[in-house]
């Protein structure tokens, strides 16, 4: 069985006000196994503490404290949401030992229950294996109402590598989609970089249809071609799972991660896909991966996690679009 952390409030803690004025005001702590509440709209957070999965694929470990750090990072923001979506921290996931795939099984089942009882899920990690976790959730969500589900990847790595000794890892999320619904694996990723993907991970994207934008086309000043690139692929889905790896950035700006990158995007451009994306209408869920809390400076990379969350629910359950 895989661990279990209520969330803690003392994580969302900060300024006072006799309104909600700020996230940590907002944020009603639960423990992993509580149950969706009602049928209405809400916001579900998860912790997935695992870095199990980036010590498999040789990573440097430290993720499993991602998720909290995080939360911190939220806990003091300007909250400019609707008052009247709920927000529940369900705490943290993680595992016992090297029990990896316990672990997804328990995530999938818990986001396929808020993808039912109409939450949006937002997790927070911690490697991104979950990625195989939370895209099975949302793919047999879509497929059980006859609809197609699209995965956007922001990411300097495809992440579709082989299993190792027949286990998956942070580097296999995809892969293992792509095996186990080969029809229906439709899969966009941003920001690749050559440098982080040998020649047979290219092959591997074109033996499955994958569709991806390099560096050296993934600019601000490419907005257009960019913008053009998102519309045809998501005029051809139903639902959007959406995936930010912070290695994609460049370290830069996010150095607190496994595989750091200075060739990485930048947050303006990463703003402009997130808006895009949320407006679209088909955000079904989302995470944001592979924080190490460990190489961090300043908390940059923790803040930088928190900010693209914040845009994104924001866009979604704002009062008006900025």
């Amino acid at each position: 069985m895989p661990s279990h952390e209520p969330a803690s409030q003392s994580l969302w803690s900060g300024r006072s006000a006799e309104t909600i004025q700020y996230w940590h005001q907002a944020v009603k702590c639960q423990k992993p196994s509580d149950k969706p509440h009602g049928t209405g709209k809400s916001i579900s957070l998860l912790g997935y503490a695992v870095d199990a999965g980036v010590q498999r694929n040789s990573g440097r470990t430290g993720s499993a404290d991602g998720p909290d750090a995080i939360r911190k990072m939220m806990a003091g923001m300007g909250f400019h949401l609707d008052n009247g979506i709920p927000i529940y921290d369900f705490g943290n996931i993680g595992t016992v030992g090297d029990d990896l795939e316990e672990t997804q099984i328990w995530v999938k089942e818990w986001v396929l229950e808020r993808l039912q009882s109409h939450s949006f899920p937002l997790l927070l990690g911690g490697g991104h294996d979950l990625a195989y976790a939370h895209g099975k959730a949302a793919m047999d969500f879509c497929l059980s109402k006859g609809e197609k589900l699209g995965i956007i990847n922001l990411d300097a790595h495809f992440d579709l590598r082989p299993l190792l000794l027949g286990k998956g890892h942070s580097g296999s999320p995809f892969f293992q989609l792509s095996e186990e619904y080969p029809k229906d694996f439709q899969y966009l990723c941003l920001g690749i970089q050559r440098a982080g993907n040998p020649p047979i991970l290219f092959e591997i994207a074109e033996t499955k249809k994958v569709r991806w934008m390099e560096m050296g086309d993934f600019s601000i000043s490419n907005w257009e071609y960019i913008r053009e690139a998102l519309d045809h692929f998501c005029s051809n889905v139903n639902k959007i799972y959406l995936s930010i790896d912070l290695d994609g950035f460049s370290s830069a700006f996010a150095p607190g991660v496994s595989a750091p990158s200075p060739m990485g995007f930048s947050p303006e451009l990463a703003s402009k896909v997130l808006n895009w994306i949320a407006d679209s209408g088909k955000l079904l869920c989302m995470d944001v991966v592979e924080l190490n809390p460990q190489f961090d400076q300043d908390n940059a990379t923790a803040r930088l996690a928190a900010r693209c969350s914040e845009q994104v629910l924001h866009r979604l359950f704002g009062h008006q679009k900025d």
